[in-house]
């Protein structure tokens, strides 16, 4: 059915999770102009279906680094679909990834009451309690998501860094060897390591990181070296994910792991060319 709009909102989606979860090299940007193609085919054959504006949102927010008008389509999803617990978790991540931490975390509670039962949406209540760093109770969420899975390394992962920012090493490195191959286990190792005085294996992990990622991954790497206190190489990093246009760099503006760089004139220049909404 070529005119069915809900087929082409969720190929977008699921483009979006491909290229934040999985893709390298040139398909990154292939998938993502697919991505957007079928989020814009969406709304234009069903303006009022929020799976579309959500589409669109998640490629301007990660795909263009648009923030100002992923927020808007962010807005129009959530108004269409203010009972999608889907809707309320991304929209939930995005805000507190802009500073606005009341709002994440109310819209992440909120999908949490509507759909419970799910894995995910305890896993991005995690995610909006860290950036806002509420670290403990971002662990206590992460421990409900691997109460439904147990073998989920995002959750493993993600409460490795929620442990690392609270300075309780060893249970970051074990929370993030659970599954050391996946990317944001690999970030947590490398700076949890080298935190523990094991430097080699931190170095080992970053070189296993590169030669999987390339300059797909600069910005993890920067803020590899950010924790690792180089800052120069963490802004060279930095730089190289501002011309590859990292979508990670939607994270930048309340990322503790580069709190290092915030008064690195280059790390302000860059925060000012990102545009984020005030």
């Amino acid at each position: 059915d070529p005119d069915y709009a809900l087929a082409f909102a969720g190929r977008s989606l699921a483009l979006h999770a491909y290229v934040v979860e999985y893709a390298t090299g040139p398909a990154i940007r292939e998938s993502l102009e697919q991505e957007q193609t079928d989020a814009r085919k969406a709304i234009m054959l069903a303006p009022s279906l929020a799976d579309a504006h959500l589409a669109l949102a998640q490629f301007l927010s990660n795909g263009s680094l648009d923030f100002a008008r992923a927020n808007a389509e962010y807005e129009r999803a959530a108004a269409l679909a203010p009972g999608d617990a889907r809707v309320l978790r991304a929209y939930g991540h995005f805000a507190v990834w802009m500073g606005r931490f009341d709002a994440g975390i109310a819209s992440a509670r909120r999908a949490v009451s509507l759909d419970p039962l799910n894995h995910v949406t305890y896993l991005q209540l995690g995610y909006t309690l860290q950036f806002a760093r509420r670290y403990n109770e971002a662990i206590a969420a992460y421990r409900e998501s691997l109460t439904l899975d147990p073998d989920d390394p995002a959750a493993h992962a993600s409460r490795g860094l929620a442990y690392y920012a609270l300075g309780t090493l060893q249970n970051a490195r074990a929370s993030c060897e659970f599954k050391p191959d996946y990317w944001n286990s690999q970030l947590c190792l490398a700076v949890t390591y080298d935190k523990l005085g094991r430097h080699v294996d931190a170095e080992t992990v970053l070189v296993k990181m590169q030669a999987s990622n390339g300059d797909d991954a600069a910005y993890q790497y920067a803020e590899i070296y950010a924790q690792w206190g180089n800052p120069a190489k963490a802004l060279e990093w930095l730089g190289t994910a501002m011309r590859v246009r990292d979508p990670g760099l939607v994270q930048l503006k309340t990322d503790s792991l580069l709190d290092p760089l915030r008064n690195e004139p280059s790390f302000q220049a860059i925060e000012w060319r990102l545009k984020f909404p005030t």
